[in-house]
């Protein structure tokens, strides 16, 4: 199956860039381009994309409200943040807009085809550590500072879903997780998606963020 990628972003040598590394791609094409939100909104109503590959800086249309309006969308693309180090802050918006992950701009070609897989896949945090950091850095700034979690939904989960929750915020994929409490990797993707139904989650990101906003998981990675 070919991923169909979308490339939004205001400088035309970067999209060329990123064109070239994956147009040498047997798994990838890409379909479509885009200078700004507002254009990549009017793209994606009439062309078939798997994968939106969006920067966040751009004129009329930011890449974070563009990604909030596109998640929005029914059966929407994935998309993926691109960033830089001293824009962590959009990328957490973006994430909390809806977002299967963020890399930064000038991430190794071969990292970016991984993380252009990884999300078309459904393994939404492409970069645990990173998503981490960011989320890390940020907390701080998150409404809920009690100790105990304030999102109500929180009370559905079980022990054990809960146990999963914070390892799966904590950045650990199914396997580690499995490792770590004892379990087959199996069970474990069957709490993780049993957490995203109980929530109403799109994707681990979702649950990374919710995880640190009600408190769950604070900086530091501790539960």
């Amino acid at each position: 199956m070919t991923i169909r990628v979308m490339l939004v972003d205001d400088q035309v040598l970067l999209r060329t860039g990123f064109r070239m590394v994956l147009a040498a791609q047997p798994d990838m094409e890409v379909v479509a381009e885009a200078g700004d939100g507002v254009e990549a909104l009017q793209v994606l109503r009439s062309t078939a994309v798997d994968v939106v590959l969006m920067d966040v800086r751009m004129p009329k249309l930011d890449g974070v409200e563009a990604t909030r309006r596109i998640c929005s969308e029914p059966e929407p693309p994935k998309v993926l943040i691109l960033t830089t180090f001293d824009l962590d802050e959009y990328a957490f918006s973006g994430l909390k807009a809806g977002a299967s992950g963020f890399m930064l701009k000038d991430v190794p070609p071969g990292e970016l085809l991984t993380a252009i897989r990884s999300v078309h896949s459904g393994d939404a945090v492409v970069a645990p550590s990173t998503t981490r950091r960011l989320l890390d850095r940020f907390a701080p700034m998150l409404p809920a500072t009690g100790k105990e979690p304030q999102h109500k939904e929180l009370e559905r989960l079980t022990g054990r879903e809960r146990e999963v929750m914070v390892l799966v915020a904590q950045g650990l994929s199914n396997g580690e997780i499995a490792a770590r409490l004892v379990l087959s990797e199996a069970t474990v993707k069957t709490h993780v998606g049993r957490i995203l139904t109980k929530l109403g989650l799109r994707d681990r990101v979702q649950v990374v963020v919710l995880a640190y906003e009600t408190g769950l998981v604070r900086a530091g990675g501790h539960g």
